[in-house]
């Protein structure tokens, strides 16, 4: 059976990297739920419709042929023959991509999507990382993890990942980000049995070290409850 190892947290605490990089420690896949949602507002918008129009949404997400790597090493996301892989991270689409995450309807199915995606794995765990994963997608994952940080600590650290971008302009998108997100989902309160890794103050080796401590305390924990 695979084991899932659940991590939430808002846009900007290093969810990605940090799990990323635990899932090559653990010998385990990775999968970055975030990517489905913004290859979708990708596909919509190639579409040329608007991802504030619902039923278009809806629409886009009935024939969605979405694909993604499992492999930390090997990380792509195709749209049918295209690859999406640089394209969902461009600001047109990471100013869409909250108008397809709002509509419950798209997370229910793209849920179900994460579960298959896993399942079907044949590894021996999956990192998943991503919004409401540790209350929604996976709440009976054996390790599930709060990543976070404070707002100006995450948006100085996503204006260094887009460094082509303005830090202002970097630091507004991410204030938007959260406060649209917050609408659908509660991603900056650990639910009960949800570990808090608070990277405020650590750096990215510390930061994944303190990931890999609650992992090797939630899997030996959930061992010897057997």
């Amino acid at each position: 059976m695979t084991v899932t190892i659940a991590i939430d947290g808002p846009a900007g605490s290093g969810k990605s990297s940090v799990s990323k990089e635990a899932a090559r420690r653990l010998g385990y896949g990775y999968l970055d739920t975030g990517a489905a949602y913004r290859a979708l507002a990708w596909h919509v918008l190639d579409l040329g419709a608007d991802t504030d129009d619902q039923g278009r949404v809806l629409d886009a997400a009935e024939e969605f042929p979405y694909a993604i790597s499992l492999d930390p090493d090997a990380y792509w996301v195709r749209v049918g023959d295209v690859d999406v892989t640089e394209a969902i991270r461009e600001p047109r689409v990471t100013a869409a991509v909250s108008g397809v995450a709002r509509v419950p309807a798209v997370r229910e199915r793209v849920n179900e999507l994460f579960r298959a995606l896993v399942a079907a794995s044949g590894r021996p765990g999956v990192v998943v990382e991503g919004r409401d994963i540790t209350t929604v997608v996976a709440p009976d994952a054996p390790v599930r993890i709060l990543l976070t940080a404070a707002p100006e600590v995450r948006a100085a650290r996503r204006s260094a990942e887009l460094h082509t971008h303005d830090a202002a302009d970097v630091a507004a998108a991410l204030h938007r980000r959260d406060a649209a997100d917050s609408q659908v989902v509660d991603f900056l309160t650990a639910a009960p049995g949800v570990s808090v890794v608070d990277s405020t103050d650590l750096d990215f080796a510390q930061t994944v070290a303190a990931v890999l401590d609650v992992v090797a305390a939630g899997t030996q924990e959930n061992h010897d409850g057997r």
